[in-house]
């Protein structure tokens, strides 16, 4: 299995069952988790939410249309009131609909900037969704290579405690005919119990780390699952240049730091606008039915109807509030420069880290070349030291010895195998290569 995280995946991993045992990839892990995850559900809605704002009616481009119907009822008790030419109780009636339209024509070119910061809002918030994935995986993959390292330590430890119990075995039956040396029993024993303590703890570590690894894909199945991509993976230089280019085009961290100075470029925009005059359009019309009539006097009463429009042109243009708007805008340029800072910043940190990772991989890798030469050589010394010790020229102390070394040198081999994958990950990550682009689910 080649490394290539950044592949376009078509279709998505479907679960075969729900109990039982089943095997599961690296690139299976990563798809389960994706479907699971509720931090990037949280995104994906996050991102509906802004692309439904990014519209021209939400920067106000379009004019408004408001509809009002009131109605109104008074009693007006002038039975007391000699001045007045409706004597009685009057009741008053009406209705007063009225439909206006507010259109701000001109705003100084705040609806451009205002439909520009929703698309930047948009590009933001997919971006922040990008690197919820990124995460995912990462922090996938790390747990599913954990978990092969732990299962790998496991199988060694397993085949080392069943040699060891061979030799006890075989050891205490010798000694049961009055055969061998009671020293070399009590060595093997004692071998035995050590490396069977071994197995046991690390039995432990491996389902802790599978435990991670459900806990990430957030699996509820009770499936065993059985890992099937090794930690011996194929991985190839990394070319320093290359790697940097797609950092600075693909990086998320970096792409956000460019949104953010692009919404503050828009910010100043927005401020500069409030510097030029505005010019508005109200219009609409307003019909109206009143009635009239004394409530002791059937024979009086009156109604009115009356309709009237309008439509008004209103220009304003603020001449001085002590200069606010002009300091808000060279206060916005002051921040666009700590932007474009912050840019160039980041833009430095992260070549010195991708130097400093490069270096690190090639180290690991030369590691990882060297270790697996002195597994061979360990190997090879433990089976001479098993036939040397059968021969009776060296000791039980002295295989003893050949064996912890091969053990510890495999196991060496093992975490230098998961270094130089997690050094490649990090560097995957860092120039934006990790993602996965999953089809959007009807």
């Amino acid at each position: 299995m080649t490394l290539k995280i950044n592949s376009i995946i078509a279709l998505l991993f479907i679960c075969s069952s729900s109990f039982g045992q089943r095997e599961l990839s690296a690139t299976d892990a990563v798809f389960t988790a994706l479907e699971n995850n509720y931090q990037l559900l949280i995104s994906e809605k996050q991102t509906d939410i802004a692309k439904k704002n990014n519209r021209w009616s939400e920067a106000g481009l379009f004019p408004t249309v408001d509809l009002v119907v009131a109605q109104n009822n008074t009693i007006q008790d002038n039975t007391n009131n000699p001045f007045t030419f409706t004597p009685g109780i009057i009741l008053s009636q009406s209705i007063n609909p009225s439909l206006s339209l507010n259109w701000n024509i001109f705003s100084g070119f705040r609806v451009k900037m205002s439909k520009q910061r929703l698309e930047q809002l948009e590009t933001q918030s997919s971006n922040n969704a990008t690197a919820v994935i990124e995460n995912t995986i990462q922090d996938v993959l790390k747990a599913y290579y954990t978990a092969q390292l732990q299962n790998n330590r496991k199988v060694l430890f397993l085949d080392i405690m069943a040699t060891s119990r061979k030799r006890f075995k075989y050891y205490e039956l010798k000694e049961k005919y009055s055969s061998s040396n009671s020293l070399e029993l009590l060595q093997f024993r004692n071998q035995y119990l050590t490396d069977s303590t071994n197995y046991l703890m690390q039995d432990i570590s491996c389902k802790n780390a599978m435990r991670n690894l459900t806990l990430l894909m957030n699996d509820t199945t009770e499936t065993d699952f059985i890992l099937t991509d090794a930690i011996d993976l194929v991985i190839g230089d990394v070319n320093f240049n290359d790697a940097e280019h797609e950092m600075f085009a693909n990086n998320q961290n970096l792409k956000n730091q460019y949104i953010s100075l692009e919404l503050q470029h828009t910010q100043t925009g927005l401020q500069r606008s409030f510097l030029y005059p505005t010019l508005s359009f109200q219009a609409g019309v307003n019909p109206g039915w009143s009635n009239l009539r004394e409530l002791k006097d059937g024979n009086l009463e009156i109604e009115t109807q009356n309709l009237s429009y309008y439509g008004n042109l209103n220009l304003r243009y603020t001449l001085f509030n002590n200069w606010k708007n002009k300091r808000a805008v060279e206060v916005s340029k002051i921040q666009e420069q700590i932007a474009e800072l912050k840019v160039e910043n980041m833009k430095k940190t992260l070549s010195s880290t991708l130097q400093n990772l490069i270096d690190l991989y090639r180290v690991r890798t030369q590691l990882v070349t060297i270790s697996k030469e002195n597994v061979i050589y360990a190997e090879k010394a433990y089976k001479l030291a098993e036939d040397r010790y059968n021969l009776g020229t060296i000791n039980s102390i002295d295989l003893a010895s050949f064996q912890m070394t091969y053990q510890n040198t495999t196991i060496q081999h093992y975490e230098n195998l998961f270094n130089r994958m997690d050094t490649y990950l990090e560097i995957y990550k860092m120039s934006g290569k990790i993602g996965l682009e999953l089809p959007s689910s009807k």
